[in-house]
């Protein structure tokens, strides 16, 4: 029935009506774009798991240390272990071959709940398919993600996501610090209960990052940076990054029901050059903007480009430059309006020279002073360094806390790390 103006309801002049137009279709866009529940009450896609992708063959930029030697599979398959952060009752995993020279055929795809190791719960498996098809081929540089599929997701769960390589295919495309333990298996064992590895890693292979399908969806964290955020030295297969103690702790308040923390850390990474990892400047837009739903994001990193630097002169980098390349992420965040946390740069006295020195403490000095004085206008600021630091001697980390390296935390340190984030930034 057609609405016919009446005396009080006059009619509505053809630019209002435009603008009106306009106005919701912004607002149709912007909720496409987020994939949250806060633009009403259908399901939205999540971000529940990530591993951001690596280079495998990138070359270790401290001189001396040998190339990593070519690595390829055939007629095998890869069972990958992740501990979930969000539930749901569909999902989609991606797959990656960004740093591939040619393209990668998986002949299958599944997912199932993890019950420990190499086994799964045979009556969860899953095939995933690919525009429909169990195989994929992946052309090189590119990504796909798998159709959404029905799978029943608790929060906080271990799923394992089982590729089968049927041709011989070289490695590219790897997230190398997995701190899970990873089986591989003669043949195609995707949908086995059980299966008897003839070898276990710690990387993720292709894999890179599983969504989910639900109803609660409304926010999701990605924490962001190098080795420290990537969990170096934590407990393989423990899940105690320190993202992963925050995932917990979101999980456990129910004002950030909807939540979700995802880690997108990699060893060695630096902001401003490449190796190990793209540098933190061209990457943070795959993976941190281009995260499913992202609606938060803390920064961590900088340490490496401080340390690396005494190793390779012609690395070498002021902490001015540090810090304007961490201002430079906190601006892209903040143009997508994603509410970014930046991170104090952790304690690292005691670490193997040159890597640490007086000179490159002052580095650290000068960029936590700026990160505290949030020049930036980040949203705020969490202060790692205090959180870890040893009152005895600020200068170096709590032992109760250090891996043994005098750079990384151990498990305690992480769950203390996690520890120092305020919920009440993401309310």
């Amino acid at each position: 029935m057609r609405n016919t103006p009446t005396k009080d309801t006059p009619p509505r002049r053809r630019s209002e009506t435009v603008t009106r137009r306009r106005f919701f279709g912004f607002v149709a866009a912007a909720c496409l774009a987020a994939g949250l529940s806060a633009c009403g009450n259908t399901q939205r896609l999540q971000a529940t798991w990530t591993a951001a992708p690596q280079d495998y063959n990138e070359p270790f930029p401290v001189p001396g240390v040998p190339q990593p030697e070519p690595q390829s599979f055939q007629d095998q398959s890869i069972r990958h272990v992740m501990r979930v952060s969000a539930g749901g009752d569909k999902v989609r995993v991606r797959v990656s071959n960004l740093f591939g020279t040619a393209p990668v055929t998986l002949g299958g795809v599944h997912i199932a709940r993890s019950t420990g190791g190499a086994s799964i719960n045979a009556s969860t498996d899953t095939v995933l398919r690919f525009n429909g098809q169990e195989s994929v081929t992946v052309p090189a540089g590119q990504e796909a993600w798998s159709d959404e599929t029905s799978f029943s997701l608790p929060s906080q769960t271990d799923v394992a996501v089982t590729v089968y390589v049927p041709q011989t295919t070289s490695v590219a495309t790897v997230h190398s610090q997995g701190q899970q333990t990873i089986s591989v298996a003669a043949g195609n064992a995707l949908g086995s209960a059980t299966f008897t590895p003839t070898e276990t890693r710690q990387s993720y292979y292709w894999v890179t990052g599983i969504d989910v399908l639900n109803d609660d969806a409304r926010g999701i964290i990605v924490a962001f940076g190098d080795s420290i955020t990537d969990g170096a030295y934590s407990t393989v297969d423990a899940a105690n990054r320190y993202p992963d103690f925050l995932a917990r702790r979101v999980a456990a308040d129910p004002t950030l029901k909807g939540f979700s923390v995802v880690n997108q850390g990699i060893g060695g990474n630096r902001v401003l050059n490449d190796v190990i990892g793209t540098r933190a400047l061209d990457r943070f837009q795959r993976d941190v903007l281009n995260t499913t739903g992202v609606t938060h994001a803390i920064i961590l990193i900088g340490i490496n480009d401080i340390g690396f630097g005494a190793f390779a002169p012609e690395q070498a980098v002021t902490a001015d430059e540090i810090i304007a390349g961490l201002q430079t992420l906190v601006d892209q965040a903040k143009a997508r309006n994603v509410a970014v946390f930046l991170g104090t740069l952790l304690p690292f006295k005691g670490t193997f020279p040159p890597y640490y020195s007086e000179e490159t403490e002052a580095k650290r000095q000068a960029v936590n002073a700026w990160i505290r004085a949030n020049t930036a206008q980040a949203r705020g600021i969490i202060d790692f360094d205090a959180a870890t630091r040893d009152q005895a001697d600020p200068l170096q980390m709590r032992p109760e806390y250090d891996s043994g390296d005098h750079l990384h935390p151990n498990d305690t340190g992480y769950e203390a790390m996690a520890n120092a984030i305020d919920l009440t930034l993401f309310r």
